[in-house]
């Protein structure tokens, strides 16, 4: 029995919660004691994943225009980002257990993707 179970239309209902959390609780959590930059990485990365989401050919995509390929694969490199962003950036104490819990949960995500779920809608599908 095959595990994965997160298909393209439950990753697309995770993707706006998970970007706004990205942007608020940096601020919630104070973020950035260690290094400024536990802050910022995180308010960045969540303002770019969710003009991501905005792109991405999935059924919350507004304009479809990134194949959610391409999305899975920014996915991975932000998983793997936080994940070592504390060893290179000397995050510490709560600054890195965020990262490495929201490193974790990404890679998880990705990881649980449901190969053939894609469904591929024309650009501009909702205008």
């Amino acid at each position: 029995m095959d595990p994965r179970f997160v298909s393209q239309k439950v990753h697309a209902f995770l993707d706006y919660p998970v970007a706004l959390s990205l942007v608020i609780l940096p601020f919630l959590l104070s973020l950035g004691s260690s290094n400024p930059l536990a802050f910022w990485l995180a308010v960045v990365t969540g303002i770019s994943a969710f003009v991501l989401t905005l792109l991405t050919d999935h059924e919350l995509g507004v304009f479809r225009v990134l194949p959610y390929s391409l999305h899975l694969a920014v996915d991975l490199i932000v998983g793997v980002t936080f994940l070592i962003a504390p060893s290179l950036l000397g995050f510490t104490g709560i600054d890195a257990w965020y990262y490495w819990a929201n490193g974790a949960a990404v890679l998880l995500v990705v990881s649980l993707h449901k190969p053939g779920t894609e469904t591929s809608q024309p650009a501009f599908a909702n205008s």
